[in-house]
């Protein structure tokens, strides 16, 4: 059985025993079972673009033959590991569509959701480099798409209870997406579109962090737009859900957004509003 280890899960693959070979023949006059040899050997000793290389030719030469289902999911653990995450979500949909009951499906999921996880550079939240629901929020959901997938066909596969923190994680982190899509609609003067994004978070995300704000995106959108009994409403929500929430007074809600408030400055944006 050969094992790889991938983000602190372990990925198991059946590999097969190979006997060893007297001779090195060139890559083009090697058999199936050399090339695969070789391409478990380099992966042993990460050597993950020449593995890469060898089970290219695998696939190419023997598309057909023994080990091209082993060759395919081996293809998607090297893409990920030298970091061609598209190409590691792009074989690992191929494989899903060609092989729809084989043993090992949990697995092609779970690697495709992570190449989605890696792409969209998640890491970097941990070091507070960037906030991450400010960013393009495609790859969070294909990301979540790919987990809940693996959950629900695979409930008991080795990979799901690793899959379920980081759907707990993505669906916060959907939801702080919406609340700052929302808040720039205020920004924008467009408060109809920023009660649906508020609306969203309400409706879909309600066990999230991000539900005080989302309310309070809502309760500021209705203020722009005069309707104060469903702004109240809101106010009162948010009162219920985050007593404490500082758009929150003692005089009722302050909005974090006026209408007709200037936009910000050049030197205000790039500078988080340290230079007027």
């Amino acid at each position: 059985m050969l094992a790889r280890t991938l983000g602190g899960a372990l990925l198991i693959f059946n590999g097969l025993w190979l006997a060893g070979c007297a001779s090195a023949p060139a890559p083009e006059d090697q058999s199936e079972a050399q090339l695969y040899q070789a391409a478990e050997e380099a992966l042993d000793d990460e050597r993950y673009q020449t593995a890469l290389q060898n089970l290219q030719d695998l696939e190419s030469r023997f598309p057909f033959g023994d080990y091209a289902e082993q060759v395919q999911l081996e293809l998607i653990y090297v893409n990920y590991q030298n970091e061609n995450y598209e190409a590691a979500r792009a074989t690992a949909s191929r494989f899903i569509r060609l092989h729809p009951d084989h043993s090992k499906l949990d697995y092609a999921y779970y690697v495709k959701g992570l190449a989605a996880w890696r792409a969209g550079r998640y890491a970097l939240e941990s070091l507070d480099l960037v906030d991450l629901s400010q960013r393009d929020p495609g790859a969070t959901r294909e990301a979540y798409d790919d987990f809940l997938k693996l959950v629900q066909r695979f409930p008991n596969s080795d990979y799901a209870s690793d899959a379920r923190q980081r759907m707990r994680y993505l669906k916060n982190l959907l939801a702080r997406q919406e609340v700052y899509i929302g808040q720039f609609y205020l920004r924008r003067g467009a408060p109809e579109a920023a009660i649906g994004r508020g609306r969203t978070v309400l409706q879909g995300y309600q066990d999230t962090p991000a539900l005080p704000d989302a309310i309070a995106v809502m309760a500021e959108g209705y203020e722009h737009l005069k309707l104060q009994d469903q702004a109240d409403k809101m106010i009162k929500l948010l009162r219920q859900v985050d007593p404490q929430h500082p758009q929150l007074t003692a005089q009722g809600f302050q909005m974090r957004y006026p209408p007709n408030q200037p936009d910000k400055t050049f030197w205000q944006i790039i500078t988080f509003d340290l230079i007027d």
